[in-house]
């Protein structure tokens, strides 16, 4: 990516018709298989006509990235589901021209794809199985320049296998230790999912067994419980969490001996709102002594009965940054 080219997030949705603008759902049923996404992603970049150059890649399942190459401004707003699950096209957010030319480009790739991907073998296919059309490109936070952020001190490796936090570790200087995640080929999406959490923590222990003595700091993110969250199932996200406790923290607590560990997450996913929230987050902090009985459960609750910190001060006051 250079200076100037616009950038989005992108999720393969399902809309019943553009005119109405009725989301069934922001991520095609989450049934959307690697292979069909990377044929829809096919068709999509060899007969959607924009006057630039524009590329559609597809990542993981339902999610891609849009680029289109040019001088453009990311001064508008994406297409995206409102809260009434309303399609709402993208709106140039002042009155400059290049704004209002970026916003054009986004809505007629949106409606240029959705012609082709409405009438696509993969959907009609998909239809007749009775799974979610991919039929509609929703993109979210435009942006038209690379992300420039300041590198950590000291060596740093991390468990990558999420695009967007192999993207971040790589420009703030930490190491990627990839693995290959199973990609999802039938339509039993929380197999997949357990599948991927166990692979996840098998190869967070042989980071962490096999780099030890090569690296000061390890950054690990299981992501997977994320996902329920936006669901609405409860009872997923509980057993997910009771396999990292079982799996990795049973390894952990051994391992880290008198080293420091921040456990904690990078948001709340509210069952009820099925969305990300803005509620804090538990944090818990250990420094390799022993906790008292009160504070060793990590939770919500136990959270709340804490005191609220910063994620800077909470990384100046306990782990390296000055």
């Amino acid at each position: 990516m250079r200076n100037g080219d616009l950038a989005f997030r992108c999720n393969f949705a399902t809309i019943d018709n553009l005119e109405d603008g009725n989301i069934l759902d922001r991520r095609a049923g989450r049934t959307l298989l690697t292979s069909e996404a990377k044929e829809l992603a096919k068709t999509i970049n060899e007969r959607v006509k924009l006057p630039f150059k524009f590329e559609f890649y597809s990542s993981v399942q339902h999610r891609g990235v849009l680029i289109i190459r040019g001088g453009f401004s990311d001064n508008i707003s994406g297409v995206e589901s409102n809260q009434k699950d309303k399609l709402e096209w993208a709106k140039p957010l002042d009155e400059e021209d290049d704004s209002k030319l970026s916003a054009e480009l986004v809505n007629s790739f949106v409606r240029q794809s959705n012609e082709l991907l409405d009438k696509h073998s993969v959907n009609v296919g998909r239809a007749k199985r009775g799974l979610y059309s991919a039929n509609v490109i929703l993109c979210r936070g435009a942006g038209s320049e690379p992300l420039r952020l300041k590198k950590l001190r000291g060596k740093w490796i991390g468990l990558g296998y999420m695009p967007l936090e192999i993207g971040i570790m790589r420009e703030i200087g930490i190491d990627v230790y990839r693995f290959k995640y199973p990609r999802l080929k039938s339509i039993d999406v929380y197999s997949n999912l357990y599948n991927g959490l166990n692979k996840a923590i098998k190869y967070a222990k042989r980071m962490l067994k096999w780099k030890r003595k090569k690296y000061d700091y390890f950054y690990i993110h299981f992501k997977e419980t994320d996902i329920p969250g936006h669901d609405n199932k409860p009872l997923e996200k509980v057993k997910m969490i009771e396999i990292i406790d079982q799996k990795f923290f049973g390894f952990l607590k051994e391992y880290v001996g008198d080293g420091k560990l921040i456990v904690t997450a990078d948001h709340t996913t509210a069952c009820k709102k099925k969305a990300h929230s803005s509620e804090p987050v538990p944090v818990l902090y250990y420094n390799g002594t022993e906790l008292d009985d009160k504070e060793k459960k990590f939770s919500e609750v136990q959270g709340l009965k804490g005191k609220r910190i910063s994620s800077r001060k909470l990384l100046e006051n306990y782990m390296f940054i000055k």
